[in-house]
């Protein structure tokens, strides 16, 4: 097997035929996911939910985590999120059961990170009846430890993120609350005056996300409003870790629904100060707030800052911030094919990632509307929507390649969650989208063309044993890169803890240089590419 898909790989560089290929099926992946629906339009029927990829049993090989919603009442279908173990041959096994993980639960979002630092990465999963945090106690068995842990939030959490906001070496995590909403309380809405449709969010009052900081020993602490992130306002669905000012400590964007965005400066002292609107981040070119989903945070033109990408509600095109540098960003989304090409299309899961190899960061939107009648109302508009990819040509300049990379990635779908990773271990990195109350899907990338890459996974000490965090710096023939070690991002979701670099047709990495968040320094020189490098902090 391992054989075949190298081997379409090449047959696809030299042919020409770049494309991306669903190999759901013939990958071992079956997984559809339940909304729950009954047909009274209760709001969290909308949201779909997240998708991980990390490498849940240390064997350098990127797992599979689907997370699944259920019915509103006891007597409805069981369903359950679901674990897959790579097999290292392109294929996976469905590992659920008695894995801890085959619990029912309106789950929703999810985010990896190894909290208690003993080498293997934990899971937690925001959940409509309360989130949950499991431990892993290794081969692929999870424990929930969320009462001991101390933290407690049930308030509608979306997407998470682990981050070491006071660079102790220890993963806190921020929790991405949405709206106040219960099944008693649901409000009456409608597209045409007489029959019920999903209320967007306007009509709820806003929840405060929330900051737990670890403590060790398992145990955390709510310091939301210490930390002066507490705002009733907000309804927050994404997340991203930037440096955006270059500090060297981790700054926090969220993403709001209807809101105005945050932009939170960490300010080295264990609280942080809100900046979204001098940064101009909080609204859209017009100054309204937009319906705000996923988000995501990287250096797209080698400028050595990070920029922001967000994905918004139909109507609205992608924001594409990029960082000025002086505390300002400026959307470059209106004034390119990103805008263009987006402004139709409701997006939830989205993110940077080097498709092709590259050396340049391409964007990626999952799409998908949230009501299914919208077409009568807005006839441009579709439920099931396509996703979106843009190649990155330099210069700040994208081209729409949707519809040139195979039939596989033009079929519309009503898509949430989105993460990469080279699942397949053939340097390029592939994509898995969930469907709202549907499907899943894999789609297997062979699209580098040749281009030479190099992988990198790190493993803290000092620092937190994931290296989240931890900067990581690529020089060669054809420039400069840089990328960061980060959970969340996204939409719900988690993408693969190791960093791929695109070299185009670079023979040599020159040099190597990785910052940890302890402050520590590494340097390698003379790097062969198309490796996977495992690099432990201080080694």
């Amino acid at each position: 097997m391992k054989t075949t898909i190298l081997f379409l790989f090449a047959a696809g560089a030299l042919w020409g035929q770049a494309r991306f290929t669903d190999v759901t099926k013939g990958a071992g992946i079956s997984f559809t996911h339940n909304a729950g629906k009954v047909g009274k339009k209760w709001l969290p029927e909308t949201m779909g939910s997240g998708v991980a990829f990390s490498d849940l049993d240390a064997d350098g090989y990127a797992d599979v985590v689907l997370l699944n919603s259920k019915d509103w009442t006891a007597r409805g279908r069981r369903t359950l999120s679901a674990l897959y173990r790579n097999n290292k041959n392109g294929t996976f096994t469905n590992v659920t059961a008695g894995s801890g993980l085959d619990v029912e639960m309106y789950a929703l979002g999810i985010a990896v990170g190894d909290y208690d630092n003993d080498g293997r990465d934990d899971l937690y999963v925001t959940a409509l009846e309360g989130d949950r945090l499991f431990h892993n106690e290794g081969n692929l068995k999870f424990r929930n430890v969320t009462k001991i842990s101390g933290i407690v939030n049930a308030a509608f959490g979306t997407s998470a993120a682990w981050f070491d906001y006071d660079r102790d070496g220890r993963l806190d995590l921020y929790v991405a609350n949405y709206v106040q909403w219960t099944r008693e309380k649901d409000l009456w809405c409608s597209l045409d005056g007489v029959s019920k449709s999903y209320c967007t969010p306007e009509s709820y009052k806003g929840v405060t996300s929330r900051l737990f900081h670890n403590m060790g020993v398992g145990r955390f602490e709510d310091v939301t409003q210490k930390a002066r992130l507490y705002d009733p306002t907000s309804k927050s669905l994404g997340i991203a870790v930037l440096d955006y000012n270059s500090d060297g400590w981790p700054d926090l964007f969220v993403a709001n629904d209807t809101q105005p965005n945050k932009l939170y400066r960490n300010l080295k002292n264990g609280t942080f100060a809100e900046e979204a609107v001098a940064a101009g981040v909080a609204f859209g070119e017009d100054g309204v707030a937009r319906g705000a989903m996923g988000v995501d945070a990287a250096d797209y033109d080698r400028s050595g800052r990070a920029h922001l990408l967000v994905g918004n509600f139909a109507n609205q095109m992608l924001g594409l911030y990029h960082n000025e540098g002086t505390g300002l960003f400026v959307d470059e989304a209106p004034r390119s094919a990103v805008g263009r090409a987006s402004l139709l299309s409701l997006a939830f899961g989205v993110f940077f990632f080097d498709y092709d190899l590259d050396g340049w960061l391409d964007i990626f939107a999952a799409n998908g509307h949230i009501e299914e009648e919208i077409a009568r109302v807005q006839p441009k508009v579709k439920f099931a929507q396509t996703p979106l990819l843009f190649r990155n040509l330099g210069k700040s300049k994208f081209e729409d390649v949707s519809t040139k990379l195979g039939p596989d990635l033009s079929k519309p779908m009503v898509a949430r969650g989105a993460a990469y990773a080279d699942f397949d271990h053939d340097g390029d990195l592939d994509v898995l989208i969930s469907g709202n109350n549907g499907p899943a899907v894999l789609y297997r990338n062979d699209a580098a063309r040749g281009n030479n890459w190099l992988s990198v996974r790190l493993k803290g000490t000092k620092s937190n044993a994931s290296a989240i965090g931890a900067v990581v710096r690529v020089e060669s023939a054809s420039g400069k890169q840089w990328r960061t070690v980060h959970s969340g991002s996204s939409y719900c979701s988690q993408s693969d803890l190791a960093l791929t670099f695109g070299l185009a047709r670079d023979a040599v990495v020159s040099a190597i240089e990785i910052e940890w968040p302890s402050g520590h320094k590494q340097r390698l020189t003379n790097v062969k590419p198309n490796q996977q490098l495992v690099i432990e902090e201080a080694k």
